[in-house]
């Protein structure tokens, strides 16, 4: 019998990307979205894909009752796969209380139902925001995590601290927290993609709407780091590979090969790449203008920041595959797909 995994946010970017991995590998999926950021829509693009519908139910984890109700009627689940946050960062500034109620209590009653109801297994989905500006470069898991800039970075922290000190004292509750770097692209199928709701919070996806003709410019903020370029340095993993990382990580705790109850791992390429790097490539590998304008730095930016994915590579046999050219070509053709561009 299949094993059957509850991925909550699961209609969103990472999400839907995630359960399309899981649907080929034979799992059974159900899916928890409130579909705050997403769209319903998604259920059909993932259906073409796989060959097969995930379960879905609509409700906000961060409602008790509702949550409670779900563990009740869904009773054979083996793993969750926790996405469903708000994840605005200039936003969670603005609404600090909106952000620790919905990404934390969100959190405390999944691990409560997973402990009523023995589901022993939970991917967590935590953010390179966790190290701050790091001393270092690359940067390992044994980094020093800083204090973090924004309400949104500091809930993936805590959630993390929530999840080390849960399974440390529930035995039987296993959790592996992957550290995501900056996730790009879209499905080869170019059926699911990022398709932010209102303005994007990310570079992609105001870099294809501004190709796209519905922004006028983009605008890169600040020039004057100390890059090569002056621009800032993330970290750019394509979503599938990212995807990736969580069925491998889901098949670690299933085969309870998890070296103790809580990990966490980097999951990124290894490489940096400046933003004026990332606007020059999709220019050149799409064959279209981007029209930008260079303005001030963003509070909270970080200047440069990559990962050492050794860990990851060596532990979960996991590694980003796809290249960077490859990536951004599949967010133009998604975001084409979407705007009926031909």
């Amino acid at each position: 019998m299949s094993k059957q995994i509850l991925v909550t946010g699961g209609t969103g970017y990472i999400g839907s990307h995630t359960v399309v991995e899981l649907q080929n590998e034979g799992f059974d999926v159900v899916i928890v979205d409130d579909l705050s950021n997403s769209n319903i829509e998604v259920l059909d693009a993932i259906e073409q894909i796989s060959g097969k519908r995930p379960d879905f139910e609509k409700f906000n984890l961060a409602d008790r009752e509702k949550t409670n109700a779900f563990f009740d009627k869904y009773k054979n689940i083996d793993a969750v796969i926790h996405f469903a946050a708000y994840k605005a960062v200039g936003e969670s500034v603005q609404k600090p209380l909106e952000y620790y109620r919905n990404n934390l209590v969100s959190l405390m009653n999944l691990l409560e139902n997973m402990k009523k109801h023995r589901v022993p297994n939970l991917v967590f989905s935590s953010s390179c925001t966790v190290y701050g500006q790091p001393e270092q470069l690359p940067v390992t898991e044994s980094t020093p995590r800083k204090p973090a800039e924004s309400p949104y970075g500091n809930t993936k922290a805590v959630s993390e601290d929530i999840m080390r000190d849960f399974s440390h004292v529930n035995e039987g509750v296993n959790c592996i927290a992957l550290r995501y770097f900056n996730p790009i692209g879209a499905h080869p199928s170019a059926l699911i993609g990022e398709f932010p709701v209102g303005v994007p919070n990310n570079l992609v996806p105001f870099i294809t709407q501004t190709a796209a003709g519905l922004r006028d410019e983009l605008k890169i903020f600040g020039d004057d780091y100390d890059t090569e370029d002056g621009t800032a340095i993330r970290d750019y993993i394509n979503v599938v590979d990212l995807a990736r990382a969580h069925v491998v990580s889901i098949n670690r705790l299933l085969e309870n090969k998890q070296r103790s109850s809580y990990e966490f791992f980097n999951i990124g390429t290894g490489h940096g790449y400046s933003v004026m790097q990332l606007v020059k490539t999709f220019i050149e590998v799409n064959g279209v203008d981007v029209k930008y304008q260079i303005t001030d730095r963003r509070a909270g930016d970080i200047e440069k920041i990559w990962a050492d994915t050794t860990l990851a590579n060596e532990e979960l046999g996991w590694e980003a595959e796809k290249t960077l050219e490859e990536t951004l070509k599949s967010a133009w053709a998604w975001e084409k797909k979407v705007r009926n561009i031909k």
